[in-house]
């Protein structure tokens, strides 16, 4: 059974206070984004996993996937299983791509063997993986709060907009972009800047992260201004970085202009 983890991107993110537990309350909206990467599992004697496409920084057993796999059967049987992994998603982009992997992998086990588990119980079960897996449960848009794991519905769609994901070959240190912003409670909620036309949201919608990030690697910031210059309604930057996203109204054709980095282009 082959499934296709996909990506997310944050439509804005504000950074609202510094918990005592040492970590940050935020906003955002996770919208998902149809850059995937395929997980296949098959029956075997014994477990075994294998991974092809973009290299990972990561031993086997410490995979988003694996450990999905021991989490799922610390709750339920689950027997001995092959695994595939085409990693097509840049990691350290922002994008959730080995967060997206270890949700679907729980959905998959869940509906090849036939568990019968509610998303409500993969939903908890994803959350003690990662911050971001419960999103790819439900992989519908979300307004996220807490340390971005309490979430909300938003009625959002962006059908019919193409769609341009830039990145560059950088990684950004999370906690490092955390410890470069002063926290702060917006001035207008997100949940009121997304029902504004999205050519309003360039003047409304933040990620508080840019400012830091833009001013440790400017080649960042010229990536969004490239793609306000090629026409984006709306572009930004994913999460804490490197990658950026512009959304056009017409079919977009720049990854001639960023030869030297990853480029995805589509409609959404």
């Amino acid at each position: 059974m082959i499934c296709f983890p996909n990506a997310k991107i944050n439509l804005g993110l504000n950074i609202i206070n510094r918990r005592p537990d040492g970590y940050h309350s935020i906003e955002t909206i996770f919208y998902p984004v149809p850059i995937t990467d395929a997980l296949e599992i098959v029956p075997a004697e014994k477990d075994s996993f294998s991974q092809i496409g973009i290299p990972l920084d990561t031993t086997d057993e410490n995979n988003l996937v694996i450990k999905a796999l021991h989490k799922l059967r610390e709750h339920h049987p689950v027997p001995p299983l092959e695994i595939h992994l085409l990693k097509a998603i840049p990691f350290g982009a922002g994008l959730g791509g080995g967060s997206a992997d270890a949700a679907f992998m729980l959905k998959l086990v869940n509906s090849f063997c036939k568990l019968n588990i509610s998303d409500e119980e993969l939903g908890k079960i994803a959350t003690t993986i990662g911050a971001d897996c419960p999103f790819f449960i439900r992989n519908t848009p979300v307004f996220a709060t807490g340390i971005g794991t309490i979430f909300s519905p938003v009625e959002l769609s962006l059908k019919g907009y193409h769609f341009c994901l830039v990145k560059p070959d950088i990684s950004v240190s999370t906690p490092k972009a955390y410890s470069m912003v002063t926290p702060k409670t917006p001035s207008v909620r997100l949940t009121e800047i997304i029902k504004y036309p999205i050519e309003k949201w360039k003047e409304f919608m933040v990620n508080d992260f840019e400012m830091s990030v833009f001013k440790q690697f400017p080649e960042i910031r010229n990536i969004k201004d490239s793609l306000y210059a090629a026409g984006a309604i709306y572009a930004a930057m994913s999460g804490s970085g490197s990658s950026v996203f512009g959304i056009f109204k017409e079919k977009t054709s720049l990854s001639e202009k960023f030869p030297d980095y990853y480029v995805w282009e589509g409609i959404l």
